[in-house]
C-alpha cells in the first residue's frame, strides 16, 4: 500500500507549490485541532463527517453530479447529528476497516508506477513546474487510478480476508456504540493524527524531500509515532474534555443557587 504513496512522491515533485503549501498547512492546523481538542467539538465534527461521507457518495457512487452531492451532503450531515451515536460507532468502525484493508488489500494491489526521472541522489529531478490547474488534474488522474487498484484488490482478494474485515466492522460498531465517548475521542486522535501526518507529507513535499520514502524505509518506527499520538490525543481529549464539563455543570448549578434566593426575596417582598 505504501508503494502506491511512493508513486505518488514522485508525480508531486512537478506540482506547483501551491498545491502543496496550503494544503498542507490547511491539514496541519485543522489535525492538530481535531487531535487535541476534537472532543469538546463533536457535534461539529459529526456533522462536518457526515456531509464529507454523504458528499463524496453523492459526487463518486451516484453519478459525480455536484447538486446530488450537496444534497446528500446536507441530508448526511443532519442524519448524523440526529443519531450521534450511531454514526460515531460506523465511523470508528468505518477507520478501522481502512487501516485493516490497507493492511490485508497489500500484496494485491498492483503498482504501475510512473517513470519520474531521478537525479544523482535518488530523488525526482526537478522539472519545470506545472501549473496550479494542471496539478490538480493530474492529481485527480492519480486519485481515479488509485480508486481502480483499490477495486482490483477487492475482487483478487480471498473471501477470508473479507471475512475478516466485516468481522471487524461489527465489532467496532457493537464496541463503538456501547462506548461512544471513548470512540469519539480515539476517533477524533486518530482522524488528526491522520490529517498531521497528510500536511507534514506535503509540506516536506514541497522543500524536495521524500518524506513516504523515509516511513516505507522505517514503518516500524513511524507506526510507533503515529500510535504514540493517537493514544496521547485520545487520553488528553478524555481528560480535559471532562474538566471542561464538570466546570461548565457546576456553574450551572452555581447559577441556579445564586438564582434561587433572589427569587423569594422578591416574592416576600411582594407579598
Amino acid at each position: 500500500m505504501l508503494e502506491i504513496l511512493q508513486n505518488f512522491e514522485q508525480t508531486a515533485a512537478q506540482f506547483s507549490p501551491v498545491v502543496l503549501i496550503w494544503p498542507g498547512l490547511t491539514a496541519v492546523l485543522v489535525g492538530l485541532f481535531i487531535w487535541l481538542g476534537g472532543l469538546g467539538f463533536r457535534r461539529l465534527l459529526v456533522a462536518a463527517a457526515g456531509a464529507a461521507g454523504g458528499g463524496i457518495c453523492g459526487f463518486f457512487v451516484v453519478g459525480r453530479n455536484i447538486t446530488t452531492a450537496i444534497i446528500l451532503a446536507a441530508a448526511a450531515a443532519v442524519t448524523a447529528i440526529i443519531f450521534e451515536r450511531l454514526f460515531i460507532a460506523i465511523l470508528t468502525a468505518a477507520l478501522a476497516a481502512v487501516f485493516a484493508f490497507a493492511v490485508l488489500a497489500g500484496p494485491y494491489i498492483k503498482n504501475s508506477q510512473e517513470v519520474v526521472p531521478t537525479n544523482s541522489s535518488g530523488m525526482p529531478a526537478q522539472g519545470p513546474a506545472l501549473s496550479v490547474p494542471e496539478s490538480i488534474e493530474k492529481a485527480k488522474v492519480y486519485a481515479a487510478d488509485v480508486g481502480e487498484k483499490i477495486k482490483q484488490a477487492c475482487s483478487q482478494m480471498p473471501v477470508h480476508n473479507l471475512l475478516i474485515l466485516l468481522v471487524l466492522v461489527l465489532i467496532f460498531v457493537v464496541v463503538g456504540f456501547l462506548l461512544w465517548r471513548l470512540a469519539s475521542a480515539l476517533c477524533c486522535s486518530v482522524v488528526g493524527t491522520l490529517l498531521i501526518f497528510a500536511g507534514m507529507i506535503l509540506l516536506l513535499l514541497y522543500k524536495g524531500s521524500m518524506p513516504i520514502s523515509s516511513i516505507c524505509s522505517k514503518p516500524p518506527f513511524y507506526g510507533g509515532v503515529f500510535a504514540a499520538m493517537t493514544v496521547f490525543g485520545t487520553i488528553e481529549q478524555l481528560v480535559l474534555c471532562q474538566r471542561a464539563k464538570r466546570k461548565s455543570v457546576r456553574r450551572q448549578e452555581a447559577n441556579k443557587d445564586d438564582e434561587g434566593p433572589k427569587e423569594t426575596r422578591q416574592a416576600w417582598r411582594t407579598t
